[in-house]
């Protein structure tokens, strides 16, 4: 048996095994405080409704969150809507902080991300970050997007799953739910937001959790967006019984 072969097995093993000591062990059936303030955050962010983020940063720093947490949480929108969407939310959140500073009110920066120190390439980190979130190991012949346009793969793997969730600022649970929160609030992207949904169980997240993530899009962005997230879980949660 060749080294990568047997490499490819221990990755599938130690996924499985990681998934199913996840299951077991996390007795959460609500999203915390802190989760559900991502979730606000990054809808709001992701729709463009700077009124309604300006608020959610506010609570969100009321909350718990740290500067840095809240700042990585916009930076990572970026990879799914786009830099003016994140630029246009950092900009709100300076102005946010610099009316906090003006009141008194100082507000913990949070830890800065750990540097990397890793020999290996960064396209193959990101190949591992992405076995570890959808637990499947990246094997064979490419197909669909990938296919006809390799060099989004490579970037996918190099930027989106080394360059950023690499960073640990945010753990892959925020990140996905970061992630899932922003392809609600855009919409039309509802494979997408299927297999982001997969992955959020397999990280650790519950269907409670996952259908309480629902409930606050709708309440945050609104009803239409609410019944389509609604229904992709549903058959995502369907397809994992």
């Amino acid at each position: 048996m060749t080294s990568n072969k047997l490499n490819n097995i221990l990755l599938i093993l130690f996924v499985s095994f990681s998934s199913m000591l996840k299951a077991q062990t996390n007795p959460k059936k609500s999203l915390s405080l802190k989760e559900q303030h991502i979730v606000a955050i990054a809808a709001s962010t992701a729709k463009g409704d700077l009124v309604m983020l300006k608020t959610e940063l506010e609570t969100g720093l009321d909350a718990g969150l740290t500067v840095n947490q809240i700042k990585e949480v916009i930076v990572h929108i970026y990879a799914y809507a786009g830099f003016p969407r994140s630029i246009r939310g950092l900009q709100t959140f300076m102005v946010v902080l610099d009316e906090r500073k003006a009141k008194g009110i100082t507000d913990p920066p949070g830890a800065e991300a750990s540097s990397i120190d890793n020999s290996e390439s960064k396209y193959a980190r990101g190949r591992t970050i992405l076995q570890q979130l959808t637990g499947a190991p990246e094997m064979g012949t490419k197909t669909g997007y990938a296919a006809f346009a390799p060099i989004i793969e490579v970037f996918l793997k190099e930027h989106l799953f080394a360059d950023i969730f690499e960073r640990d600022i945010l753990s892959y649970t925020e990140r996905e739910l970061v992630t899932i929160s922003v392809l609600a609030s855009i919409g039309g992207v509802e494979p997408m937001l299927q297999s982001h949904l997969k992955i959020c169980l397999n990280v650790g997240l519950t269907a409670e959790q996952l259908q309480q993530f629902v409930t606050i899009i709708k309440s945050k962005i609104g009803e239409g967006e609410a019944i389509v997230a609604g229904n992709v879980l549903d058959e995502v949660l369907k397809t994992t019984k």
